[in-house]
């Protein structure tokens, strides 16, 4: 191993967060992050795994991400002594699935390679804007009241798009209150994580008098035919999410018409090269996209933002400030501006780095290898 990595750390921390975030097993009050610091030519990189401490979201799950790392994808990586962001791929290709451990290596060495250069994140995907227009996600609430209080809440911190989470028994009156209270000038979209089939057309058609952006992921992910029969069915432009896993997954549903728009996750599609790649492709073929979030620290959260400075991303996205869910940061925060944007970071790779002390305090766990 020579020339870009000298050092190698793959760090487990828990990050309290700001207010309970719900679960499919009930609720979490911390956010347990896996973090790959990478070194060499005097200057570190950072990547962050998006994977969820429980496989809810997708098979992987936190812990076992920290393994898959250790034990399969950083030995391959060693072995091909990788000079680039761009060969990282090739070197992990014989690992099957594994997308957001395989996505938090390749961000370590994108960072690493770029604060060698001294070239922003956003200079290497070519950025098109300094600043982009921050949205927030809204989870299951209580109530409907509850529902409209923290909308509100959002409001008046300045962000400039509002998401609700849907599922059967929540959903045409919760979005109907939202529209009744906040007007209909208020970018208002619905994300169903899979929680609806086809037979729901007629149900999910009522949806249609609100005037939502979209209906994020209302089937299941590997629907993408009944995606495109329900697209038919409703006037609301259906976006996938879960399903897009990567650029082949984005051709094939745009091809058969199942998706208007697209949620790009970097962490889901397996990393930012290939994140951009669907960016492309969905620009190519006038479909526009967004950019999904994973509760990320300040170190993902950097890198989406710069992510969604690219042209293509024509809609308000995940990319809220840090205390959108943590009080404390293991970076200096991301803030919203007073007008509901953030700033695209301009400093070399991502743009910032943990601070060590708070490092320490959160790490439950660390594992290094240094040749």
């Amino acid at each position: 191993m020579t020339g870009l990595i000298e050092t190698i750390e793959v760090r487990t921390v828990r990050l309290p967060l700001r207010s309970p975030f719900r679960t499919s097993n009930g609720v979490s009050t911390e956010r347990e992050i896996v973090l790959v610091r990478l070194a060499g030519g005097g200057v570190e990189g950072w990547g962050e795994c998006v994977a969820e401490q429980e496989p809810t979201y997708s098979p992987e799950y936190s812990r076992g991400a920290a393994d898959v790392l250790r034990s399969f994808l950083l030995p391959r990586l060693v072995a091909a002594d990788v000079q680039s962001a761009a060969d990282v791929a090739p070197a992990l290709y014989g690992i099957v699935g594994h997308p957001m451990a395989k996505a938090a290596l390749e961000l370590a060495v994108l960072d690493l390679e770029l604060r060698q250069r001294e070239i922003s994140l956003a200079r290497y995907f070519g950025a098109a804007r300094t600043r982009i227009p921050a949205g927030v996600s809204v989870g299951i609430q209580p109530s409907v009241p509850a529902l409209l209080d923290v909308v509100s809440g959002f409001l008046d911190e300045g962000y400039q798009r509002i998401k609700l989470k849907i599922q059967p028994g929540w959903d045409v009156e919760p979005v109907r209150a939202v529209r009744q209270r906040f007007g209909t000038e208020l970018p208002l979209q619905v994300d169903a994580n899979s929680a609806y089939d086809l037979a729901d057309a007629a149900h999910l058609r009522r949806l249609d008098e609100f005037g939502l952006l979209l209906i994020e992921q209302p089937l299941h992910h590997d629907d993408l035919f009944q995606h495109a029969r329900l697209a038919e069915l409703i006037t609301t432009p259906v976006c996938l999410d879960e399903s897009i896993v990567s650029a082949r997954a984005a051709a094939a549903a745009i091809s058969l018409g199942a998706a208007r728009i697209i949620n790009i996750k970097p962490g889901r599609v397996g990393g930012y090269l290939e994140a951009r790649r669907i960016h492309d492709l969905a620009q190519a073929h006038g479909v526009a996209v967004w950019c999904g979030g994973m509760l990320e620290s300040g170190i993902g959260r950097r890198a989406n933002i710069a992510l969604a400075a690219l042209p293509g991303f024509t809609l308000p996205g995940d990319t809220s400030a840090s205390n959108r869910f943590y009080d404390t940061d293991l970076t200096a925060p991301v803030t919203l501006e007073s007008d509901g944007h953030v700033l695209v970071p301009t400093g070399p790779g991502i743009g910032a780095a943990p601070d060590p002390e708070l490092l320490a305090k959160f790490t439950e766990d660390s594992w290094s290898y240094e040749r």
